[in-house]
């Protein structure tokens, strides 16, 4: 594309964006690009100096396709689209994060003249800042605002979510619902600034138990916690909530108007189910099972674990 006197205003103008702009023709060879495309792509290990004329941008992404970039299938599929004439303009957003911080952008693709489709502008925004307070939304949906981590709402979701999956896979999963003890008087003398401070480090230490993909850690109301745990048996999640036990304890958070211990403890119940298609067992048959756990630890004396030996079954300690 040859640049004229007459065209380096408008050169200038586009040197000026902060978007990375570049022209192709069909056969995806690269006719020009603006300062911000050139400075980008040094500053992402591209060539210093590189000059881009005659670079075949499909060739680009098609290498990036085949080094397996997921993302980069959809953007050449896009190109594609819109070089052939199938799409009059094409957009896609995409991470492209460096070792130091997250970034995403927008590509968008349209024929630099509707009539003759014989060059494309290609243009790539930075959307971070949109991106990242997206992110600030999503997490305000599901995280609860005092202690940081799941709220109810996404408890209950991730739950079905699990449940689903194990009944596909023939896991069971298993649940514990916690519960802070005595935790009124100790909101009512030490006063609720302390009280949310106990919450927040009752929070902070659960989060360390929730280690896979499929575990989760939630408040599910007031001073009650829940915990998920995916593809999970009996005996290994009542060895885990026997460790939460012992990790809150360990907190050694004093609390004088507690009947028995001088510090915070909680009482856990634990319950367990295979996810059976034969039956009409659902995620709520597990939290009754676990919720009737935890009425019996409080019932024999709280700081302590109880598991509940399926849906209908026994309690043990």
């Amino acid at each position: 594309m040859h640049v004229t006197n007459d065209e380096t205003f408008y050169i200038s103008v586009l040197n000026s964006l902060t978007q990375q702009i570049a022209v192709i023709v069909e056969q995806g060879l690269v006719q020009w690009v603006n300062h911000s495309w050139k400075a980008f792509s040094e500053e992402n290990r591209g060539q210093p100096d590189k000059t881009w004329r005659n670079t075949n941008y499909i060739r680009v992404c098609s290498d990036s396709v085949e080094n397996g970039d997921q993302d980069a299938v959809d953007a050449l599929a896009g190109i594609e689209a819109v070089i052939r004439g199938e799409e009059p303009i094409f957009y896609f957003e995409y991470p492209c994060h460096s070792p130091d911080e997250q970034r995403w952008f927008m590509m968008h693709i349209r024929p630099l003249d509707q009539n003759v489709l014989k060059h494309f502008v290609i243009t790539h925004q930075n959307i971070t800042e949109r991106k990242l307070a997206e992110q600030r939304v999503e997490e305000m949906a599901v995280l609860d605002g005092l202690t940081g981590i799941a709220n109810r709402r996404h408890f209950d979701d991730f739950l079905k979510t699990e449940w689903r999956r194990a009944l596909r896979l023939g896991h069971p999963v298993s649940i514990a619902l916690l519960d802070i003890d005595h935790f009124k008087p100790y909101n009512d003398n030490y006063g609720h600034v302390a009280g949310d401070e106990c919450l927040r480090r009752v929070g902070k230490t659960l989060k360390h138990f929730s280690r896979r993909p499929g575990d989760l850690v939630a408040r599910y109301g007031g001073e009650e916690f829940a915990i998920i745990l995916g593809d999970t048996g009996k005996e290994v999640a009542c060895q885990l909530a026997e460790e939460i036990r012992a990790a809150i304890l360990a907190l050694d958070i004093h609390h004088e108007y507690a009947t028995r211990a001088k510090c915070v403890t909680v009482s856990i119940g634990v319950a367990t189910l295979r996810p059976d298609a034969q039956s009409d067992m659902s995620p709520l048959d597990l939290i009754n099972a676990a919720d009737q756990a935890l009425f019996e630890a409080k019932d024999r004396g709280r700081n302590r674990v109880c598991v509940q030996n399926g849906p209908t079954g026994n309690i043990s300690t």
